[in-house]
């Protein structure tokens, strides 16, 4: 279809997995930059407990958006597992590296400062929210969830994030 040969690609990779791990990175960081996207869209001052609720709810948004829009993406984000299975903090700025657990861990130590999530349930809740989001994504996107009506969607979609945000006070 694009006018090269099947094994073309390993012109510039060793192998399948090198490829593939290639891949998965490029999905992580389009799935990153679109939540960053809508993280960005949110008002509000870092610390007020409105806006840092809504800029968690902004994250699962873009997340289970992007499992909507780019099913395969999506699936091919998680193919390779150690690519992106803990984010990291650099310990020079503090910041978190831009991944999208660690745009999720981000939001989480916000919600500390805002006063919304108590600082002794902080410590690894990132991966049952995570858990959670990404249940619905595939419950929805490519499972048993998938053809209901859109509407349906949505509203699960709703009840997932008002789950979440109900479950950190």
């Amino acid at each position: 279809m694009v006018g090269v040969v099947p094994n073309a690609a390993y012109r510039h990779f060793a192998d399948r997995d090198e490829l593939l791990a290639e891949v998965c990175a490029a999905a992580m960081t389009e799935l990153a930059d679109r939540m960053a996207a809508d993280i960005a869209r949110v008002s509000g001052k870092r610390g007020n407990p409105v806006a840092a609720r809504r800029r968690l709810g902004s994250i699962g948004s873009a997340y289970l958006k992007f499992a909507h829009d780019e099913p395969g993406l999506f699936a091919t984000a998680f193919a390779v597992p150690q690519q992106h299975a803990y984010a990291s903090r650099d310990e020079a700025t503090g910041e978190s590296d831009r991944t999208p657990l660690g745009l999720l861990r981000a939001a989480l130590d916000e919600l500390v400062e805002a006063g919304v999530l108590d600082p002794q349930r902080r410590d690894g809740i990132e991966f049952p929210i995570w858990s959670v989001v990404h249940g619905t994504a595939v419950l929805t996107g490519q499972g048993p969830l998938r053809d209901a009506p859109e509407t349906e969607l949505r509203r699960i979609e709703a009840l997932t994030l008002a789950f979440i945000g109900n479950s950190l006070t």
